[in-house]
């Protein structure tokens, strides 16, 4: 399919846990590609750790907001891979998203406004189509049609119930917030489900304890620490980081993804 000439440039981000030492990323791309040429690809991140739901949805959350009106965001964490599970485009009014109706789109699904379809259309599937392979053959071709105008409606039934994983939170109990490691990332941050707002109601940040650490206060940037010492800190992306200057906070703490993790504050400024 052509696109207009003074159409702007049609976007699909893509995300998985497959990595980048094999073909399958480089797959799903040409399956996008041969549909429409001219389309902008983003590699979100390949490496979701493998079969981790949570960690995608995570990921998805993080990682999207930023990109303009109209894209597509391709998604593949997929454990159920040829099996009953169902696979599902979804229109939340700004993106659109493609992949396993697993729980992988759990943030979209708690928007009222997001329209959920079922990918039952075989016009918009590949001619074969490999029940180990649903990325290259069912999530990337729709996904493409739908970079390129196509209505979710399109696609197939309406889903009126889709999996939305419980959504992680922290609880309060007075002047101490509990809360646990959403995700480690690639520097070892350890990044919890605690948020800004969550902090600012604490009023000042007396400590932070995670597994055998006690953290004093509350840091601004990276630098604030000495080399080698744990800190806490508000991240780029509005949550609670514990982090080690100069290291890896996960080995270094000994601490990782579902960890508890408590924050006593001096309560309300």
């Amino acid at each position: 399919m052509a696109p207009r000439a003074d159409a702007p440039v049609a976007i699909v981000t893509l995300t998985s846990d497959f990595g980048t030492r094999d073909t399958y990323v480089g797959a799903m791309k040409g399956a996008l590609l041969s549909i429409d040429a001219s389309l902008s690809l983003i590699d979100l991140t390949h490496h979701i750790p493998a079969q981790d739901i949570l960690g995608g949805s995570y990921a998805l959350r993080q990682g999207t907001d930023r990109f303009p009106p109209d894209t597509v965001h391709l998604a593949v964490v997929d454990p159920g891979v040829g099996s009953e599970r169902r696979g599902i485009a979804i229109d939340d009014g700004r993106h659109r998203w493609v992949g396993p109706d697993n729980g992988l789109f759990s943030h979209v699904l708690r928007q009222r406004a997001a329209r959920v379809h079922q990918l039952t259309n075989p016009d918009l599937q590949a001619k074969v189509v490999s029940p180990t392979f649903h990325g290259r053959d069912i999530f990337a071709p729709a996904a493409a049609h739908l970079a390129t105008g196509l209505d979710v409606s399109a696609v197939g039934p309406v889903v009126d119930d889709a999996i939305c994983l419980a959504q992680i939170t922290s609880q309060r109990q007075g002047n101490e917030l509990v809360g646990s490691v959403l995700h480690v990332d690639h520097f070892g941050n350890l990044i919890t489900s605690v948020t800004t707002q969550d902090v600012q109601a604490l009023g000042a940040v007396a400590q932070i304890v995670i597994g055998r650490t006690t953290i004093t206060g509350l840091s601004v940037t990276y630098a604030d620490a000495n080399p080698g010492q744990p800190m806490g800190l508000i991240g780029s992306g509005g949550h609670l980081e514990v982090s080690v200057r100069g290291g890896h906070a996960a080995r270094e703490l000994d601490v990782g993804v579902g960890a508890t993790v408590t924050i006593t504050g001096t309560g309300p400024a």
